[in-house]
């Protein structure tokens, strides 16, 4: 099942990350990093189109990730990088594209770093990536002291400052803004797929609450005994995690069991063990 959710995850955040990519990055030439900026901008230099430099470049780096990083490369992102860039490939055979589809830059722009920052998330939350310039990154902080991150944004950067060259001021600034504002739509799309909700239920009922999260939830469970410094009375606490689709269907049925139990419940953008993401 996990492994069907990880493909559904990557397919669908690859179609994203073209359909952003094509019809709004590339006919505006908002360079904001990666293979998908480098080709934006040779494409406006030398006779090729951008989805075959994308193809190009993602093969090329992605021969020299297994060289310099071995097979642990992976094969969720030769996957998504070798997918994604058909599917560019095949929106230019199909729907060329001769200028961008509106007059309005930051509009478009809005639509690109929301289809591609999505797209992304939905890649690297099944554990993948798209190839391209991470690779790079990857390399860089495998033979230097530079970390992933850090290596990431110094690539991009350039790729992002080289549009000022070639496509002018207004561009150069527009890919600037894509280039940092993905960072932090990424983050939050992530932490949005990632939520979990921490239930802390006091109650009587704590056999038939628990038998309902084990085995309805399949979700783990620790109890311990609580006594109530005002009223007096023992109480056993039931402490339990479960993914945010779950959490209506938990807490509607405490409160059948147990009307008077005292429930909290607080947001976790994500829980690392059995049953949920791995370390």
């Amino acid at each position: 099942m996990k492994k069907i959710k990880n493909f559904l995850l990557m397919t669908s955040g690859c179609v994203l990350l073209a359909l952003g990519v094509y019809f709004f990055k590339i006919p505006n030439g908002f360079a904001t990093g990666g293979v998908t900026g480098i080709a934006t901008v040779l494409a406006k230099i030398i006779p090729v189109s951008p989805a075959v430099l994308i193809w190009s470049f993602n093969i090329i780096l992605m021969i020299i990730g297994f060289l310099f990083l071995g097979k642990g490369n992976g094969i969720k992102t030769v996957y998504c990088s070798m997918f994604y860039s058909a599917i560019t490939y095949i929106l230019e055979l199909f729907l060329p594209l001769s200028s961008a589809l509106t007059d309005q830059p930051f509009l478009e722009l809005v639509y690109a770093m929301l289809l591609t920052s999505v797209g992304s998330a939905m890649i690297f939350n099944a554990d993948a990536s798209s190839g391209g310039t991470d690779i790079v990154a990857l390399i860089l902080k495998k033979y230097t002291a530079i970390d992933v991150g850090k290596a990431l944004l110094i690539v991009d950067f350039f790729v992002a400052a080289s549009s000022f060259a070639v496509f002018g001021i207004k561009t150069g600034l527009y890919s600037l803004l894509g280039l940092f504002s993905k960072a932090f739509i990424v983050d939050a799309v992530i932490e949005n797929l990632n939520t979990c909700k921490y239930f802390v239920v006091i109650t009587d009922k704590r056999e038939e609450i628990s038998e309902y999260i084990i085995k309805t939830l399949h979700h783990g469970v620790t109890v311990n005994a609580a006594t109530g410094e005002f009223t007096g009375d023992n109480k056993t606490m039931i402490h339990t995690v479960c993914k945010r689709s779950e959490a209506i269907k938990l807490r509607n049925k405490i409160r059948e069991a147990d009307p008077h139990a005292f429930i909290i419940i607080t947001t976790s953008s994500e829980i690392i063990g059995r049953g949920f993401r791995s370390v």
